[in-house]
């Protein structure tokens, strides 16, 4: 067997949305430099503009498209653009995501929920549906959902975050299952603490920080790259029997 190029991504195009900054910008980087055309989306044009400049510069082919992916009407341009730029979709990265609270589910409201149900469920499930026909046309695909450890286990301070996220990793599941017969695999992944913007409550917190570092086996948090390589072996044909699978990224803090 040939193992040569099994992370070649020449050819494919890929939308990774949240990839203005963090893990959702090392993605974008690191499959672009694998050979995929990139289309950087997030929510502001300017942030998305500077993220495809630098990537143009290091010969990256790179299309910036600002979408604010808890309006489904944006979701529809984000898709409907990209077809007209490159005739396909290959790869789908659903990263955006919102956490607009942090403390008790009591003190939470409404707007609150459909705010994160919105951008961390329904708009994975949205435009996974939209690229879906893109993909079997293609003869498949590759959708990555990236998730949290707090999908997994309830999370002090984050209870409608950890419930957005398990939900996302059944839509996983559900989607798996469904289109395997199409050749399109689904999967998600948890990363533990990542130095992100996200995360900068908990890694700038010396006691927080100091005590998630203890539990976990390797002592120390991670970066956005850790996230991108576990992408790359999912988005290749390096990782063409792999679907279904809720993957862990965390440092051991699950153990």
């Amino acid at each position: 067997m040939n193992n040569n190029n099994r992370y070649d991504l020449t050819g494919k195009v890929a939308i990774i949305t949240g990839a203005s900054k963090g893990i959702g910008e090392a993605i974008a980087y690191r499959m672009g430099k694998a050979g995929a055309k990139i289309i950087i989306s997030s929510r502001k044009q300017d942030a998305v503009d500077i993220v495809a400049q630098n990537f143009k510069a290091e010969g990256i082919d790179a299309t910036a498209i600002a979408c604010h992916v808890g309006d489904m009407a944006q979701n529809d341009n984000l898709v409907q653009k990209t077809i007209e730029i490159y005739g396909r979709v290959d790869i789908l990265v659903n990263n955006a995501v919102t956490n607009p609270i942090f403390g008790a589910t009591l003190q939470a409201d409404l707007g609150a929920f459909d705010k994160i149900m919105d951008v961390n469920v329904k708009a994975p499930f949205y435009l996974s549906k939209l690229v879906q026909p893109y993909m079997v046309k293609n003869g498949g695909g590759n959708i990555i959902n990236i998730s949290s450890v707090a999908g997994l286990t309830p999370d002090m301070g984050l209870g409608l975050y950890s419930v957005s996220k398990a939900s996302l990793n059944m839509l996983t599941k559900v989607l798996a299952k469904e289109w395997g017969s199409v050749n399109i695999r689904v999967n998600s992944i948890c990363p533990g603490v990542i130095k992100t913007k996200l995360s900068e409550a908990i890694t700038s917190n010396e006691h927080i920080a100091k005590e998630l570092i203890n539990k976990q086996a390797l002592k120390h948090f991670g970066e956005p790259d850790d996230i991108a390589g576990l992408a790359m072996l999912l988005a290749s044909d390096a990782g063409s029997y792999i679907t279904g699978a809720i993957l862990t990224a965390d440092g051991g803090l699950t153990i």
